[in-house]
């Protein structure tokens, strides 16, 4: 007998072994993809881990149901890795495999129930229908009326979620069959093509047919355009292409098809490719990026991993493009990761002007079929997929020969996944992903995250300066304004100091663009009555609702849970509703009202929910058609704006006092990276910072650009509080709808851990949001130090979460751990 053991897309940890026969075992390798029964009646997609002919003990096994590849779809090299970031993020392999393939690979198992009516007489099924039950005679009654049914249509028809019992019941009854049925949702893209029928090929019968359709002048125009967009090249011609020249509807072109007189073929084709001009040669190098290329060689010779630490608009992109070119000489491939997909839209087109259709995309805002067809010209190495840029999930993707591997923009929070598992850090999972494909890492960043610069600076990476900015334009001017002397003084308008009104003026007609930061969405974050003082909270968390003015209701931003606004108080009933705080919303309709004559964009959630959206606001701006945008962070994420000479931070407090050991570092990022948007070209940019309190020394060091002594200054305190860089710290939330027996759970689990580590343990503590989801929460902290294993901390917890687990009484209580929760 032999055997196959798999990986199963579900959070179990263990692999499940299946029988197959000597044929299969020897079709079969690691990283097929095969169909397995598990459980009473589902289907799954497993993945093959190996092949071997020991005999599971203590359990009978299954055979597959069918193999779906013709060759592997995963490397040994991606099994490695999604192995090391579910043993270091402490969560399944299956966890790591569901986030890491395109829901396309993973068929989806669906029960399929049909009439089984078999040999009965009427009169035995008039029997069988007296004993039925109304729940029973529904789903006959619908089955007699359609051939099949799925779970979720008996669900829609009995209005519950648990159909099981009524399915087994007419199963007994031998009135319904059940079969479980893959359904394969990738689906290529073909496109339809047609051409002239071969009897027409020679003169004379041409000459006949043309003068037959003297009656038909639309048919006539049809074939006359085909000959002319096929020419002397014999190229394809697409009916789309055809009916658009020749200007017919598709009848027309049905009514030759029928004659017989064009034949319609179908050839595959992808659904993301670059139609644009041949690849330019890259541009020549400044000065400084040239010393700066050359110091990254040598940094490489001595270290795998070198930091480049280039202040904002000094060019770090042509650097990347010249290493890039040198890669892709050498036959390997490049992955480019970004934190957000918003950046890509810019880089894309940057990157296509200098390698073509070399360049490939992946990221979460295109569609399945899209990154199935990406995954596929990745595997086969295909010359379309040379460089991939992507957002933190292209790491999965399935690389033969990695060369390069840049992460740009590496401080950005948005590598790290909060939720669901694997909870993994884009950038420390491409650096491991390197090191086991050889290739190099190159960090970019004009702020970059403590732990990278501590590690540049303890001589664990290399360390590559760019200081000066691309054609020595000087950094922006920046000015801190102190609102709360305006508010004094009654030198604001709304939300705008005198100085930032004047400077947007000036700006503005010298015809030049304005950024407006805001780092909160919607209209207004508290909505409050003015006579009771009650605010509208949200019934499934601990927050209050944020209005939405242009939906005209209150939203919560954890939940999504929405409702109308009010028109008086829901306490007392008074009308005296006022909005507390604002968002980007409100300051768009502030701007609309004082600068009637430009057009105002908004750059937010709200705003760039479909697929092309970023790229459609990117792009007005380029073209100078909007002249004020108004934006959260986004806006801040290393964006090339040609025109924009002004930055308005419209209320910096909300960044600082935020209850994170990171909140200064991120508010430093975030500023310097805002005003980094500022004066990219010729002319220096200003940028103005309003806040209630300019003389914080995190204003201080942004206005100076003092990146060195906010590092200084920040890893003092880090190391005083015991946080990383010189502490590792794993997070472990506890989760569940009655706070009694949380609180209890919680305080377990902490005492159980505290008996090993001792002080290295914080909480259980609630966060400042408590309750999400109806679910309340709680955390625990497990600070480690470096001389301390991590591994074996780990085990620890892991052991420590099993006993917890063997408790009935928290058998409801959630536990989720977060490793490197920062």
């Amino acid at each position: 007998m032999y055997y196959i053991d798999v990986i199963l897309p579900i959070p179990l940890k263990q692999t499940f072994t299946y029988s197959v026969n000597k044929d299969e075992a020897a079709f079969l390798k690691q990283g097929f993809r095969v169909a397995v029964p598990f459980g009473k009646s589902k289907v799954y997609t497993a993945i093959v881990y190996q092949v071997h002919d020991q005999a599971p003990r203590g359990y009978e096994t299954k055979s597959i149901d069918h193999i779906l590849d013709e060759a592997p779809i995963i490397s040994e090299k991606q099994i490695t890795h999604w192995q090391w970031m579910a043993s270091y993020y402490m969560c399944t392999l299956g966890e790591v495999v569901k986030a890491a393939l395109p829901s396309a690979f993973l068929l989806e198992s669906e029960t399929k129930i049909t009439l089984n009516l078999g040999t009965k007489t009427a009169e035995e099924l008039q029997e069988i229908e007296a004993n039925f039950t109304d729940d029973q005679f529904l789903i006959f009654e619908a089955l007699q009326a359609q051939p099949s049914l799925y779970i979720n249509d008996l669900r829609a028809i009995l209005n519950r979620a648990n159909v099981v019992k009524v399915m087994q019941q007419l199963l007994e009854k031998e009135v319904i069959a059940v079969e479980e049925e893959l359904t394969e949702k990738y689906t290529p893209k073909l496109r339809r093509y047609v051409k002239l029928a071969k009897e027409y090929e020679a003169e004379q019968s041409l000459r006949a047919l043309l003068e037959s359709l003297e009656k038909a002048p639309k048919q006539k125009a049809v074939l006359m355009t085909l000959f002319t967009l096929t020419g002397q090249s014999k190229k394809p011609v697409d009916t789309i292409s055809l009916q658009k020249k020749s200007a017919a509807n598709a009848s027309v072109l049905k009514a030759l098809i029928a004659k017989g007189i064009l034949k319609e073929y179908f050839i595959q084709k992808d659904r993301v490719s670059y139609e644009g001009d041949e690849a330019q040669a890259t541009k020549k190098l400044s000065n400084a990026q040239e010393t700066a290329l050359s110091e990254m060689k040598v940094a490489f010779q001595e270290h795998e991993i070198v930091l480049l630490h280039g202040v904002t608009s000094s060019g770090k992109t042509e650097v990347y493009v010249k290493l890039i070119e040198e890669t892709i000489k050498q036959g390997k491939q490049v992955l480019y990761m970004l934190p957000e997909i918003a950046l890509t839209t810019q880089l894309i087109s940057r990157l296509q002007h200098y390698f073509g259709e070399q360049v490939s995309v992946y990221h979460s805002k295109y569609t399945l079929n899209e990154r199935v067809e990406v995954w596929n010209n990745v595997m086969d190495s295909k010359p379309k997929a040379q460089i991939i840029l992507g957002a933190r999930s292209s790491i999965f993707l399935p690389y033969s020969n990695l060369g390069l591997i840049i992460v740009d923009e590496e401080h950005e929070p948005s590598f790290k996944q909060y939720s669901p598992a694997p909870r993994y850090h884009g950038r420390d999972s491409a650096i491991v992903l390197a090191s086991m494909h050889g290739a190099k890492t190159i960090l970019g960043s004009a702020t970059p995250s403590l732990e990278s610069f501590f590690n540049a600076e303890a001589d664990k990476y290399g360390l590559v300066t760019l200081s000066k900015r691309f054609n020595n334009v000087m950094m922006p001017e920046i000015v801190l304004v102190d609102i709360r002397e305006k508010y004094r003084k009654k030198k604001m308008t709304g939300h705008f100091s005198d100085r930032l009104m004047e400077e947007m003026k000036t700006v503005l007609e010298n015809g030049e663009q304005v950024i407006l930061f805001q780092n909160r969405r919607g209209f207004s974050p508290v909505i409050e009555c003015t006579t009771c003082g009650t605010s509208p909270q949200c019934p499934n968390c601990d927050v209050s609702l944020t209005f939405h003015q242009y939906k005209n209701e209150l939203r919560c931003h954890y939940c999504g849970y929405h409702m109308g606004m009010p028109k008086s108080c829901i306490a007392c009933g008074s009308e005296t509703l006022d909005n507390k705080g604002f968002g980007t919303e409100q300051i768009e309709a502030e701007v609309k009202a004082l600068f009637p004559a430009y057009n105002v964009a908004r750059m937010d959630q709200d705003t760039t929910r479909g697929k092309h959206a970023y790229a459609k606001l990117i792009d007005k701006l380029e073209n100078q058609e909007i002249d004020i945008l108004i934006g959260t962070q986004m806006v801040a994420k290393g964006l090339d704006f040609r025109n924009v000479r002004l930055v308005g931070v419209l209320n910096a407090d909300n960044l600082l006092n935020f209850p994170d050991f990171r909140a200064h570092e991120r508010s430093f990022q975030l500023l310097q990276q805002v005003a980094g948007r500022a004066g990219r070209t010729e002319k220096r940019g200003k940028v103005i910072v309003q806040s209630y309190n300019p003389l914080h020394q995190i204003l201080q060091q942004v206005s100076q650009h003092d990146y060195a002594t906010m590092f200084k200054e920040q890893t003092e305190e880090r190391y005083q509080f015991k946080y990383p860089p010189y502490y590792r710290m794993i997070k472990i939330m506890c989760r569940d709808k009655n706070f009694l027996k949380l609180d209890k759970a919680a305080m377990w689990f902490g005492t159980a851990l505290r008996t090993q580590l001792k002080e290295n343990i914080l909480g259980p503590e609630p966060p400042p949001v408590s309750r999400i989801r109806n679910y309340y929460i709680t955390n625990i902290l497990v600070k480690i130090p470096k001389e301390q294993s991590l591994s074996k901390t780990k085990q620890m917890i892991d052991l420590v979460q099993c006993s917890f687990n063997g408790i009935k009484e928290f058998s409801s209580v959630r536990i989720t751990i977060d490793v490197d929760n920062y």
